[in-house]
């Protein structure tokens, strides 16, 4: 199956910034953003984003300089993301829900030096201003339109390729710290070039096609599938933040083609009573990832949705989805549902042992990846690159087999990542949290099983002698500390935590419990 001649004629351009300025010429009154009631058209896209580019540069923010957005997704968010690039500045979309803590921690990791903000982060922002030390240039999203008002709408000359970062997307670490993953503009485009190949037969992005993105834009997903449907020249659909009624009202009303979201979304959404196969009778694929869907879950949306499904695997440091199960994957019973699918046309995946031999199929090791897309580095953080990216292959920690013909099967994560709703938790970072409470003297963190998340935490606390507190006492405590889908769901005390010789939890020990009977460790 061919692709759509509107994608087969446009000829790939040297940057990100001219496949807007094509768009523009070609089609400059279609819809390239909606969120709400706000639609900005390409033509307009092209315009403020280069308005946004000069001011970026009079503003002294020179190429390769960080600036940051935090707040809920918005048409303004694309267009920053488009005059970023445009000036070769390098954006930094920051998760709101974040604590304070948290985010003043990127803010000085980063070094950034210009930070946008809409009215629903402007409170955790001053708090974390103020925990920084060092206070960061605001932008406030309400004054923003006045803020490059002045500036002018000509693209600025600055030369920029392939290979110059612009993006810089902050993922959680086992050392209970966010690192930089710094994304380059080859990333997009190795994605696309793949999604163009012959062997990809699903991706027939269409002219009238209308995406709607639920993924929130600090997610890698859900930024390479809006800048992917801004390539095709549709109309990208996103929402200021999930919610199963609001995506319900976008689907029956948008004339939605392609949905793009996580599993526990669309459980969320057949639980609306406005969803009815009538309402979805414009749809033609479903794109998910971020966890697998349990099988019964899929059986209700094809039931529902009537329309084809598509599975993507991928991490931030990946660049992009490394593999995907294609619709004709998608039949209930199929034993391939329980895989990630095949990698991407021109992506190299294998699985290793311990000294990083490629190991046959069937056998389980670490899932190593090699493709055009994969990160640059962590940023000033040369020696977690070192770790993670070996001769050119990004060790995922992820482990997993694959078959005779070359579909993946996850089984469990080699650095005990836990994903609540397809939001990543680190253990570290949690129990780093809890011990911070005066009367905890240790802790552990593990996933366990859930039917709406997939996982949710679940924390194993030792109190210090002579101490006593409750788990309510130490929900509140990291309230305060770290964002709400990292809060454990429930807290077991414990007389100690168990370790091995050199003192490293033993997660694994601790979840055997929760996770007896199931064919794989994760959910």
């Amino acid at each position: 199956m061919s692709l759509p001649s509107t994608v087969q004629s446009i000829e790939i351009p040297a940057d990100f910034a001219s496949v807007i300025r094509d768009q523009a010429s070609r089609r400059p009154h279609d819809i390239a953003i909606m969120c709400e009631e706000n639609a900005t058209d390409y033509a307009t896209l092209h315009q403020i984003s280069s308005q946004i580019a000069n001011a970026l540069l009079a503003g002294g923010v020179l190429p390769g300089g960080r600036i940051a957005y935090i707040g809920r997704d918005s048409a303004s968010f694309y267009e920053l993301l488009v005059g970023a690039a445009k000036s070769g500045a390098v954006l930094i979309p920051i998760n709101w829900r974040l604590a304070a803590t948290e985010i003043a921690h990127i803010l000085r990791d980063s070094g950034c030096s210009l930070l946008f903000v809409d009215s629903h982060a402007e409170t955790v922002v001053a708090q974390a201003q103020a925990e920084n030390g060092k206070s960061v240039d605001l932008v406030h999203m309400a004054d923003f339109y006045d803020w490059l008002h002045d500036h002018a709408d000509t693209v600025p000359y600055v030369a920029i390729g392939r290979d110059d970062p612009f993006l810089q997307l902050y993922t959680s670490g086992t050392t209970g710290l966010s690192k930089g993953v710094v994304i380059a503009q080859r990333s997009i485009f190795a994605a696309w070039e793949a999604l163009r190949s012959t062997e990809v037969d699903w991706f027939d992005v269409r002219e009238d096609d209308r995406l709607f993105v639920a993924i929130p834009s600090f997610h890698v997903a859900a930024l390479g599938w809006v800048i992917q449907g801004l390539f095709a020249g549709v109309t990208n659909i996103i929402m200021p933040e999930f919610t199963p009624g609001d995506a319900m009202k976008i689907i029956g009303t948008k004339d939605v083609t392609i949905v793009v979201g996580v599993p526990v979304m669309f459980a969320l959404i057949l639980a609306e009573p406005a969803a009815t196969p009538e309402a979805f009778s414009r749809l033609r694929l479903v794109a998910y990832g971020g966890s697998p869907i349990p099988e019964t879950l899929l059986a209700q949306c094809i039931d529902r949705f009537g329309c084809q499904f598509v599975q993507f695997y991928g991490m931030t440091e990946t660049g992009s989805s490394i593999t995907f199960l294609p619709p004709s994957d998608h039949t209930i019973g199929n034993p391939r549902l329980r895989s990630a699918g095949r990698p991407c046309p021109t992506f190299e995946l294998s699985v290793v042992d311990t000294e990083g031999n490629s190991l046959p199929p069937g056998q389980i090791g670490e899932i190593v990846l090699h493709s055009p897309a994969t990160m640059v580095c962590y940023w000033n953080n040369p020696e977690a690159t070192a770790q993670t990216v070996v001769d050119g292959w990004l060790h995922t920690g992820d482990a997993g087999w694959v078959d005779e013909d070359g579909y993946l099967f996850l089984c469990d994560r080699v650095k005990d990542m836990i994903i609540v709703g397809a939001e990543n938790v680190f253990p570290a970072e949690v129990e780093n949290a809890i011990v911070g409470h005066p009367s905890v003297r240790e802790a552990a963190v593990i996933g366990i099983p859930d039917d709406r998340w997939g996982e949710v935490v679940h924390a194993f606390v030792v109190v210090q002698p002579g101490h006593t507190v409750t788990g309510r006492e130490l929900a509140q405590f990291l309230r305060e500390r770290i964002a709400p889908f990292k809060l454990p769901r429930r807290f077991d005390f414990i007389d100690s935590v168990p370790r091995n010789a050199t003192g490293k939890i033993l997660h694994r020990q601790l979840r055997e419990e929760f996770w007896k009977g199931r064919e794989r460790a994760i959910n």
